[in-house]
């Protein structure tokens, strides 16, 4: 599976209880520190093998540096970022390669093993499933504030946080708590990767606005127009997709993320059991809603 859907990443079968996870994730600076970037950029791609319920084992890094106006220092902290990351995942570093551009970006390709009988798809979501979220929303504002050098540090420092968090502890849970559905929530924002899996599935998602979580200091960020160009760019796509709520109270789910969360869906035994045991592991998770029949808009927000 792969190109002829939304799904997180491919997957190819190399045995009958093996195969493998193909995903890569390239991004800009979100913060200023080299270090702390490349450990957000490496966990945004490492997200997308754990969305499908993978676990990653090897990867590449993707470098991008303009060598004439930064010290190669920056690109080795950078790296080290990264491989800060791979190592609190269990994934190997392969190799890589490096070209010398105008921009500095950074990621890596990644590879994961799943067994093909217990892929998590963002398409198999069924009526009667709960909705659960396990990290807050708007680290795209708080990177726009960032930038602007508008923000304060508290703000910023809870972000980062949440951005260099692996979704590994919650991928697994939510394998052993048998989701029906996941995606990770990034760049198209929250409102854009729950169509996918609405309009995947052919069903709606019923999502109470008041539990979905936000970063604590964003709505003040948005209140001094500290929001980036992208998330105007998914209101206007998934606008026409959204019933029940409009304007600047969505506009932290339209956010574009990154390293953002899982958005999965349970039956509600199941999502009960996710809760408590992310509640004793100590993981964030937060049930937002519930899938209902297809009608009306794939978005319903009460």
């Amino acid at each position: 599976m792969g190109v002829e859907g939304a799904e997180d990443a491919g997957i190819y079968r190399i045995g009958e209880s093996l195969a493998l996870v193909e995903t890569t994730d390239i991004i800009t600076p979100l913060v200023d520190d080299p270090f702390t970037f490349g450990r957000i950029a490496a966990a945004n791609a490492l997200s997308d093998v754990y969305a499908m319920g993978g676990r990653p084992v090897t990867a590449m890094n993707l470098a991008f540096f303009p060598a004439c106006s930064l010290p190669t220092k920056v690109l080795a902290a950078i790296l080290a970022g990264g491989s800060d990351a791979l190592r609190e995942a269990g994934a190997c570093l392969v190799g890589g390669h490096t070209v010398e551009d105008n921009e500095l970006k950074f990621g890596l390709a990644v590879t994961g093993l799943i067994d093909p009988a217990r892929v998590v798809r963002n398409c198999t979501a069924r009526p009667g499933d709960l909705i659960v979220i396990t990290k807050p929303l708007g680290t795209g504002i708080v990177s726009t504030a960032i930038k602007a050098e508008m923000i304060e540090p508290e703000v910023a420092a809870e972000a980062t946080r949440w951005m260099t968090t692996l979704n590994a502890q919650a991928a697994e849970l939510m394998v052993a708590c048998r989701a029906t559905a996941a995606t990770d929530v990034t760049g198209f924002g929250f409102i854009g990767h729950a169509c996918e899996m609405a309009l995947g599935a052919k069903v709606s998602f019923k999502v109470e606005l008041a539990r979905v979580p936000v970063i604590p200091g964003v709505a003040a960020l948005i209140d001094d127009g500290l929001v980036p160009a992208g998330c105007y760019r998914n209101r206007q796509h998934y606008e026409a997709h959204v019933s029940g709520y409009s304007g600047d109270p969505l506009l932290p789910l339209f956010d574009p993320q990154t390293s953002g969360g899982l958005l999965i869906t349970f039956a509600p035994d199941d999502a009960r059991d996710f809760l408590s045991r992310a509640a004793a592991q100590g993981l964030f998770a937060a049930c937002i809603g519930e899938v209902e029949p297809a009608g009306g808009t794939p978005i319903v927000f009460i």
